[in-house]
Formats: structure tokens, C-alpha cells, sequence
């Protein structure tokens, strides 16, 4: 079994859907009518593994059926899925990423202009992880003791108990999302199932509540030590790694600053013997599963273009960035010549020359032939094209800008995805939610916010280093690494893996008229201020209506 996900998924409980913090007001549709009873659903071992990969399965999925298909109501189905959302919200709102295209969530996330309704990104990312917190709590409710014993299941308890612990933690990622987005959430529980509907306990205490959670899971046994568990199940390294990501946080979520909190977490981690690849490009190649990269990946999102299909995933990041001509000339560059990179071009997503300075570029030229810069003697971690665009990006066509290809259609071995291959329109490049050199990054950083802006620990810089060496970028490593130039190691190490946000919200930066950017507030230069507001986003509409102890996120 390569992964998880290449279970068959199973039809949970029709009312699970419909069941936790108004989850059948949040524009849901129904589950297939073939979906299994409370009857069915646990009737063997094998059954409680499937429940289990139906929660990681559902940063993956938009529906039970194919492709195309999704259960909630939304225009287009692969772009209801949380993996694409959760980068289009994290990335879309800062300098990282540009899209042309014309669906209507687009440019009010691009524009800082989005609203509490009818915005189809932040409902699909808002109602997917409501939801995944609901596949959780039911999971917790059907696996007790008093259930398994019911089911003559008292054999099972070991295993399921590791189970529950698994599902845990992804209940607690799914909160650790809903308290970055959108600051107060609902906070539901095994006990509104059928109950009492779910109220709102503020950022802080959500923060504790999950704080509290992870350190639990983190001493019991049940949670499982990395290398125990087929990947990309999530491991104590995964519950490690959400504790440095959230302390790093800590000061934006709670007010309170965490540093020594982030240093010691990220340390765990690293400890723990997770590997950096040597290859970056192979990171986010198609056998990125197998070739060897997936060591450095603490927690991924399993993609399989013949088990898991989806428009979203990464096959939206590997399609979207190319139009008919740069697909061909990096195919010719890469792959060879008359050869095409990936056989899908969307023509979309674009990247500012703003950003894609803060690499280290050789030779840069516009208009010219080949990727438009040295990439030989450039910054490893540099996936551009300019071929037959403008510098001066114009977000009304497809030629201005630069186009990414971080993540593409090729396989470690130098070929690419074929059109005759089956499913050839899907990706399987798995998408990495944690992977040790955001461990290393965030060390660094908290090291330098302890120490007045400058990394001093010497293991520290040692880490970023290695980042660099790997990068081909070593020797350009400043002696003082400040904070500036932590972040935009950050932007280049980390680029739409869904970080930016976040990181521009921290650094005070995500507002500041002092850190513009194309486009930023809908202004050509970026040169504007952004209300304080917009650091997180709206609860949907649906779920305010439909739940009265709720209370809308200020300015909205």
C-alpha cells in the first residue's frame, strides 16, 4: 500500500455530516445514498482504518464521488478543496502569487477587498475544516471502550486507541487553521453531536485549548513515534511541529510572545531524525512519495493521480502557471526538445517581479530567449519563467509577470507526465504541511528574537546554512542573519507552500502602506495601508445565520 489514502474511503454516517456546529447549514450537500449505517460502518478492524483515512483524506477530497463532484455548494468543485484553498488564502492575499482568472473569489482575496459572503475561499476553507472537526469528534464518539465492547471489539482497543490519537491531532490542526484564518471559530465537541450548538471561546483560549491538546498527545503512547506508521500518517514529530509553528505565532494569536517556547519545540523536531533531501527540485516532483524527499516531510497531504484525484492539490499548482508557450520551452529546457513539462496548461497564476527578487538571480533579462535569467549559477529553489512577458506585471493578460514551476509535471528521474499515461491531468506530487527545513527556519528566527534581531546561536546559523548550501547559495550567506533576511528566507525556502500570510501578519508587515506590493489593496505600486482587520478573515454568512450564539469577526 503506497499510502493512507490508497484505502478505500468510507461512507461515514450520514448524519456525521450534518451534525456539529450547524454543519448542515454550512452548505453541504448530502452523502451518497450507498453510505454506510451506524450498522456498518465499524463492523471490522479494517473499518476504523478507513474512518481514520477518511479524516486525512479530507484536506484531499471534495466529495465521495469523482473529481468533479462536491459536497459542498460552491461553482466549482476543485476549487472547493481545503489543500488549494488554504495556499490560495495564505498566498493569494500577499506578493507570492497573482491570478488573472475572472471566478469571483479571486480578486477580492488579491485585493484585500473580500467580504463575510459568498466568497467561494474562505466558505470551502471554512466549512472543510468545520467539517474535518466534525469527522473527528464522531470518530472520537463511535471508538470508546463502551463502543468497541458493544461491538464485541474489545480485541481492537490497542490499536484503536493509537487511532484515536491520530484523529486528535488532525481535529486539532483543523482548529489550529480555524484560529489563523479566522481568529474565534465555533468550538465544537464530541458532545454537540446531536447537542447543544457549539459557541465561541476567543483566540486565546482556543490557543490554549490546542496548546493543551498537542502537549497531551505529545507524552501519551498511543500517539505514534516517527517511523512507526506508514507516511504520511502524522506522528509526535507532526504534533512537535504544529507547537513550533503556533508558538512562533504565539504573539499574533495571544498577544504573548513564545520565542524560547518556538526554539525548543522546533528542536524537538529536528532532533528527532528527519532528513534534508539533497535535491530541492525533487521536493515537489511527481514521485516526491518515493524518491527519497519525502524524509524532510514531517506531515504531507497525499495526492495519487490514479487513487487520489482532485483539481485542487498540487495538481492546480502544477497546472495553473503555464500558458502553451512556457509550458513548451521549459519542457525543451528540462525535459528535451519537443517535450512538454506537464501536458495540462491552465494559464492563471503569475508571479510579481517583486517577489521573485528577493532570489538570487544571475544574469536576469526580459523578453529574451530561455528562462529569462541564469538558472544554472541562480538560487536552486528558483522555478521561474519570463519568456514573452512584461516586467511590469498587468493582472488584465497572461504576458507580464513571471510564471512558477516549483511544482511540476516531472519525475526524479528527468521525464514527465505523458498524455497517454492514465489520469495524466492529475498530479501526485503530495503537498508538505511540515517539513523540517520550516523547523530549521523557525529555531533561527526565534534565536533571533531572543537575541535582538540577530541569529547568534551558532546551530542555528548552522541550519540555515545547509538550507543555503542545498540551494546552491551558500556563499552569498550574510555573516548577520537579522530578521529582514530570515523572512525572506522564509519566501524563498517556502514559496506557495503556504506560509506567506502568516509570516507577513507576524512581522507586522500584512498592513504596513511600508511594505507594498503589486496589487496589494487592489493599488498598482502596493503603496496603501490595509485596515487591521483584514489579518483574519470573516465567519461565513451561513454559519451566523444558522448558529445565534455566534458573533462576527470585528470589521466585518
Amino acid at each position: 500500500m503506497k499510502k493512507i489514502l490508497n484505502i478505500s474511503f468510507l461512507a461515514l454516517l450520514v448524519s456525521l455530516i450534518f451534525a456539529t456546529s450547524c454543519i448542515g447549514d454550512l452548505n453541504t450537500q448530502p452523502l451518497n445514498e450507498t453510505d454506510a449505517t451506524s450498522e456498518t460502518a465499524y463492523k471490522d478492524e479494517v473499518s476504523y482504518l478507513k474512518s481514520l483515512g477518511y479524516i486525512y483524506g479530507y484536506w484531499a477530497l471534495a466529495s465521495q464521488n469523482d473529481a468533479g463532484s462536491s459536497d459542498i455548494n460552491v461553482s466549482d468543485a476543485g476549487q472547493s478543496e481545503l489543500c488549494r484553498m488554504y495556499m490560495i488564502l495564505n498566498e493569494l492575499s500577499t506578493d507570492a502569487l497573482k491570478i488573472i482568472w475572472g471566478d469571483n473569489y479571486i480578486n477580492p482575496i488579491q485585493y484585500h477587498k473580500w467580504t463575510s459572503a459568498d466568497n467561494e475561499a474562505i466558505i470551502a476553507v471554512y466549512t472543510r475544516c468545520m467539517k474535518g472537526i466534525t469527522l473527528a469528534n464522531e470518530f472520537l464518539v463511535r471508538t470508546t471502550p463502551e463502543m468497541l465492547a458493544s461491538r464485541g471489539h474489545e480485541a481492537f482497543q490497542k490499536t484503536i486507541d493509537q487511532y484515536r490519537a491520530e484523529a486528535r491531532f488532525n481535529r486539532a490542526l483543523y482548529y489550529y487553521l480555524l484560529m489563523d484564518f479566522f481568529g474565534n471559530p465555533p468550538f465544537a465537541m464530541p458532545e454537540n453531536i446531536g447537542g447543544d450548538l457549539p459557541e465561541q471561546i476567543g483566540r486565546v483560549e482556543l490557543f490554549k485549548w490546542i496548546e493543551s491538546e498537542l502537549k497531551e498527545l505529545s507524552e501519551l503512547s498511543d500517539m505514534p513515534n516517527k517511523g512507526t506508521v506508514p507516511y504520511p500518517r502524522a506522528t509526535k514529530g507532526s504534533v512537535w511541529a504544529l507547537l513550533a509553528r503556533m508558538y512562533l505565532n504565539a504573539e499574533v494569536y495571544t498577544g504573548t510572545a513564545r520565542w524560547q517556547d518556538a526554539k525548543d519545540a522546533a528542536a524537538k523536531v529536528i532532533g528527532m531524525g528527519y532528513k534534508l533531501h539533497d535535491n530541492y527540485h525533487e521536493l515537489f516532483m511527481q514521485d516526491n512519495t518515493t524518491n527519497g524527499a519525502a524524509e524532510e516531510f514531517i506531515f504531507a497531504i497525499s495526492y495519487d493521480k490514479d487513487q487520489t484525484q482532485s483539481w485542487g492539490g498540487t495538481t492546480h499548482l502544477v497546472s495553473a502557471t503555464l500558458s502553451d508557450a512556457a509550458n513548451a520551452a521549459i519542457g525543451a529546457a528540462v525535459v528535451g526538445e519537443g517535450q512538454l513539462i506537464n501536458p495540462e496548461n491552465w494559464n492563471g497564476y503569475h508571479v510579481a517581479d517583486d517577489y521573485v527578487a528577493r532570489f538570487q538571480l544571475v544574469n536576469v533579462k526580459w523578453g529574451g530567449e530561455g528562462f529569462g535569467y541564469d538558472r544554472a549559477a541562480s538560487d536552486k529553489r528558483a522555478f521561474f519563467y519570463n519568456g514573452g512577458a512584461t516586467k511590469e506585471f498587468d493582472n488584465t493578460t497572461t504576458d507580464s509577470g513571471w510564471r512558477c514551476w516549483k511544482f511540476s509535471g516531472l519525475y526524479s528521474d528527468g521525464h514527465a507526465i505523458s498524455s497517454s499515461e492514465t489520469n495524466y491531468k492529475f498530479s501526485s506530487i503530495d503537498f508538505p504541511i511540515f517539513r523540517l527545513p520550516e523547523m530549521y527556519l523557525i529555531y533561527a528566527e526565534a534565536d533571533a528574537r531572543l537575541n535582538g534581531g540577530n541569529v547568534s546561536d551558532e546551530t542555528a546559523k548552522g541550519y540555515i546554512r545547509q538550507l543555503r548550501q542545498r540551494a546552491g547559495v551558500d556563499a552569498t550567506t550574510p555573516s548577520i542573519m537579522d530578521l529582514n533576511w530570515l523572512l525572506d528566507e522564509r519566501a524563498r525556502e517556502l514559496m506557495w507552500e503556504g506560509h506567506r500570510r502568516v509570516d507577513l501578519i507576524r512581522y507586522g508587515l500584512f498592513t504596513s502602506m511600508q511594505f507594498p506590493w503589486t496589487l496589494k489593496g487592489g493599488v498598482p505600486n502596493g503603496k496603501i495601508a490595509l485596515p487591521e482587520f483584514r489579518t483574519i478573515y470573516p465567519i461565513i454568512i451561513s454559519d451566523l445565520n444558522a448558529n445565534p450564539k455566534l458573533v462576527q469577526n470585528p470589521g466585518y
